[in-house]
């Protein structure tokens, strides 16, 4: 016999007629002789199968069953305190193991000190395709994936609330390692569930939380860079900013599509965010897309979702379109002139019907949700060019936006640099250091081209390259990576006046011919002009006085 088995130290074996045919070791005890002849005493053990009994200052686990007509009992050395209380306690002790090692919601798998199966439950030899006791004596590591148990017989320590995969399927599964006397003699290993289905929802919701998680990490460090996504965002005391706010406050409340016009950079995902916070709508979703960055094969599944197995790698749930997850909000179509001329008309329809249809689906589903859009692109010369569809155009245009470049607007560069430094320096936990007046003077001579974004770039690099905690003209000028707008700062700051004036005479020229070629395009109308030039009816205004 095994060192490591239960010791057997007694057996009594009673005939049909109760009495003792055969007693064995601390069986032959007449103690225990008594017992057994008690009528009452053995029905009871027979009723309990396990028991405990006290001889003396030894204590016995019983096992008590019916054997040919006549019964058996077996007593076994003490396992511990434990179990001996417990056997002693709970007349059902048998009922309670019986249903631990047979549940058919909970699995047990037992390895001995070499980490071979020992015993594997009923419903994990069906979960793995085994036969009744096929699995008995192989190594763990042959019948289970992932499994650890090995390890924890190895080591000693045990695991408890850990993810394993097995047979494609994820579960929460606890390890821990069996000894006696201070020797480890094996481990068991129970996965916890209650049953396939409510698996399966306890997976989704762990998922959605993972989701959530996410989302709600994006947004904290998106809130990090901009003190909200409100009117705040929109940092700026010029005319042109004053002017946009108050747009925003008008338009916000109202159920109307907005085209937000802008160049790029200027900031017009701001402008979005501002009208959604300030709608009726802001306790639900603002959704954004940008069209330009959809892949052409995936547009329609991802604005419209998709059924389950509605295209190859399709999640075999299905999966609710951008449309769906604004239901209630928002949705941000951001650069509406780069969407391909196919799905224009697919859009028009769901704006026309606020109905949408999942790939490979049949029964169209009503969505509620407020559109805005934006672009950089003149969709004027798109439409002509037939790039854009025009009834699309009036679908999303009852109102539009213009978010001014940074060059119509440079009395806001020195508050946007100082709140840009201060969120860098806050991100990086590092002192803020000074803009010096010189460097302030620098900023608001450049051109600009990149908008507000160039900025927050420029201000970032010269961030790292400050030097006694203060950003001059020099250190930007050094690191820049955009040409100034008219004075060249050389060395100590110095401008360089031929520089200077080929700049600005080159400058003024391309203006000019930029505006010449538009005025013929559109013959004359100077609104699509402005449009098409990004800058503003008073800027082309001032211009055209130049060109008389």
């Amino acid at each position: 016999m095994d060192s490591q088995s239960p010791l057997i130290e007694g057996i009594v074996v009673l005939g049909p007629d109760d009495r003792v045919l055969f007693a064995w070791g601390s069986g032959a005890d007449p103690r225990v002789g008594s017992l057994a002849t008690d009528k009452a005493w053995m029905a009871n053990a027979l009723h309990r199968r396990l028991l405990s009994i006290n001889l003396g200052q030894t204590q016995y686990a019983v096992v008590a069953s019916k054997l040919n007509g006549g019964s058996v009992l077996m007593l076994s050395s003490s396992p511990g305190e434990a179990v001996i209380d417990f056997l002693g306690s709970v007349d059902f002790a048998y009922d309670i193991l019986n249903h631990l090692v047979s549940d058919r919601f909970d699995a047990m798998i037992i390895v001995d000190d070499r980490a071979r199966i020992a015993f594997i439950s009923p419903v994990h030899e069906r979960f793995f395709g085994l036969g009744r006791g096929e699995a008995t004596g192989r190594p763990v590591r042959d019948i289970i994936e992932n499994t650890r148990l090995d390890r924890v017989v190895k080591t000693g320590r045990s695991e408890v609330g850990l993810i394993q995969h097995m047979n494609g399927i994820e579960r929460v599964v606890s390890r821990a390692p069996i000894r006696r006397n201070g020797t480890i003699v094996g481990a068991f290993g129970r996965v916890m569930f209650k049953g396939p289905e409510q698996l399966e929802a306890l997976s989704r919701r762990i998922n959605d939380l993972e989701v959530q998680v996410e989302y709600y990490k994006a947004e904290a460090a998106a809130l990090r860079d901009r003190s909200s996504y409100g009117l705040d965002a929109l940092v700026g005391d010029s005319p042109a900013m004053e002017r946009l706010r108050s747009e925003i406050i008008k338009v916000a409340p109202l159920e109307i599509p907005v085209l937000i016009r802008g160049e790029s950079g200027t900031g017009k995902e701001l402008v979005a965010h501002a009208l959604h916070r300030l709608s009726p709508r802001r306790d639900a979703s603002l959704v954004t897309v940008n069209a330009a960055a959809l892949p052409a094969t995936l547009v329609e599944a991802e604005l419209f979702g998709y059924e389950p197995g509605a295209f190859t790698g399709a999640d075999r749930k299905g999966r609710k379109g951008k449309f769906e997850q604004a239901a209630g909000g928002t949705i941000f179509l951001d650069e509406i002139g780069d969407m391909p001329i196919e799905m224009q008309a697919k859009l028009l329809r769901v704006l026309q019907d606020r109905m949408i249809e999942r790939v490979g689906g049949s029964q169209p589903r009503e969505v509620d949700f407020r559109i805005v859009t934006a672009t950089n692109r003149d969709l004027h010369d798109s439409i002509e060019q037939g790039d854009f569809r025009l009834d699309l155009y009036y679908r999303i245009s009852p109102i539009t936006i213009e978010v001014p470049p940074l060059r119509n607007r440079i009395e806001d560069i020195p508050i946007l640099a100082d709140q840009f430094l201060n969120e860098v320096a806050r991100r990086h936990g590092r002192p803020c250091p000074k803009i010096a007046s010189d460097a302030t003077a620098y900023l608001m001579d450049q051109a600009w081209p990149g908008n507000v974004r160039q900025l927050r770039h420029e201000i970032e690099r010269a961030f790292v390259f400050a030097e006694s905690n203060s950003i001059s003209a020099a250190t930007l000028a050094r690191y820049s990576d955009a040409p100034p707008r008219s004075d060249a700062v050389g060395q100590g700051g110095q401008a360089k006046k031929t520089a200077t004036i080929t700049l600005k005479e080159s400058l003024a020229k391309t203006e000019l011919e930029m505006v010449r070629e538009a005025l013929v395009r559109h013959k004359g109308n100077k609104k699509r002009v402005a449009q098409q030039l990004g800058i503003s009816r008073s800027y082309l205004y001032k211009i055209l006085g130049e060109l008389g």
